[in-house]
């Protein structure tokens, strides 16, 4: 996890701006837009998993990550 402003981030890759977040039943959409936003507004890209998806479909949690990091803005030095 990474504190970056107000929020605290499950997983950051600095270099290629990108957040993956893990959702349980308890995040609420509204929330999750406004904050996605404002990360999007500090460089940030936002991807979102379920933690049923990890538990359940952890391959597909990756190739999902690997996407994300292709369309990196920047390469990522260890994909």
């Amino acid at each position: 996890q990474q504190v970056i402003g107000w929020f605290i981030a499950d997983f950051v890759c600095p270099s290629a701006r990108l957040i993956v977040e893990v959702d349980g039943d308890t995040h609420e959409a509204e929330a999750d837009t406004a904050r996605d936003a404002e990360l999007g507004r500090q460089g940030f890209r936002v991807i979102r998993v379920t933690n049923h998806d990890v538990m359940r479909n952890v391959e597909g949690v990756k190739v999902t990550i690997l996407q994300a990091l292709e369309r990196a803005d920047s390469p990522h030095p260890n994909p």
